[in-house]
């Protein structure tokens, strides 16, 4: 098997392993059982020993000095408003919807790198972008009177989780993956803390049932973030990076299988227009080439 085989695999399974975070999280708070703030509080303590143990296992030490290096805290900054607003679009919106609006991140990513790092972006990837900025039109369908308020969480999610992977790109290169994921769900922990604010009432402690699917998406969620380290570090980036789509396949699956949805018309061709862009967008030039 070869690296981009290899890659491919790891990319699928991280992709199945988020999919799968994401079911388990909005089961627990559609529940009843555990509020947004609570849920995303408890999910970022249990991954966050997830990882401090796998940093000591390792020998590393669980406080870096980079971690107050301005590149890390834009990057904490970005990763704070992803966190925060997607973690509610999961509560109050549709998975499909979310998940479908998640996919334009790559499009969001591509178009800042070119605006604030000077990558150049050729005009045929331009356009495929913007067609994928008009498959995001089609599912948030904005109307004279705005956007739905739940879709503008997913939408606000996406945005955050673009600048995080785009900051990621300008971070000390010496903190180690296990660190930055340790780091990242202590992100995650003030992010439900920001969240728990805002919520009417005192709070209450997860039911039995919430709290062992807050405990699946911790562990989902390490597992997903591991398998993407890996797919990014094996293989060619242009042969791995079109897998990332397949989350969306995993959450329509899980979002008509698990939740009863059944996205619309419209809702389905605007992911379609996404993942085909995104994918048009991130193939080497030579093979986006037109050959007679």
């Amino acid at each position: 098997m070869n690296d981009n085989l290899r890659g491919s695999g790891f990319m699928v399974l991280s992709m199945i392993g988020f999919g799968l975070e994401d079911a388990f999280f909005k089961s627990a708070t559609g529940s009843g059982g555990i509020t947004p703030g609570i849920a995303t509080i408890q999910f970022g303590l249990l991954a966050m020993a997830i990882y401090a143990l796998m940093a000591r296992s390792k020998g590393l030490p669980l406080w870096h000095p980079a971690y107050l290096q301005r590149g890390l805290l834009i990057r904490t900054g970005f990763e704070i408003c992803g966190r925060l607003f997607f973690a509610l679009s999961l509560a109050y919106t549709p998975l499909s919807t979310t998940t479908a609006i998640l996919q334009a991140a790559p499009l969001v990513v591509m178009a800042g790198a070119a605006l604030f790092l000077g990558e150049k972006i050729g005009p045929r990837r331009w356009i495929a972008m913007a067609i994928g900025f008009a498959g995001v039109l089609l599912i948030v369908r904005p109307s004279p009177s705005g956007i739905e308020a739940n879709a503008v969480f997913a939408l606000l999610g996406m945005i955050g989780f673009a600048g995080r992977d785009l900051a990621t790109r300008t971070s000390p290169p010496g903190v180690h993956s296990v660190q930055l994921g340790m780091l990242g769900f202590a992100v995650v922990t003030f992010a439900g803390l920001v969240i728990l604010a805002f919520e009417p009432g005192l709070p209450a402690l997860p039911t039995g049932g919430a709290a062992l699917k807050i405990l699946g998406t911790a562990l989902c969620g390490v597992a997903g973030y591991t398998a993407l380290t890996a797919a990014m570090r094996t293989g060619e980036i242009s042969a791995v990076a079109p897998f990332r789509y397949s989350r969306l396949l995993v959450g329509l699956i899980l979002a008509m299988t698990v939740f009863g949805e059944r996205p619309d018309t419209l809702t389905l061709i605007g992911a379609a227009v996404i993942v085909l862009s995104g994918i048009y967008t991130l193939l080497p030039a030579r093979w986006r080439r037109l050959r007679p």
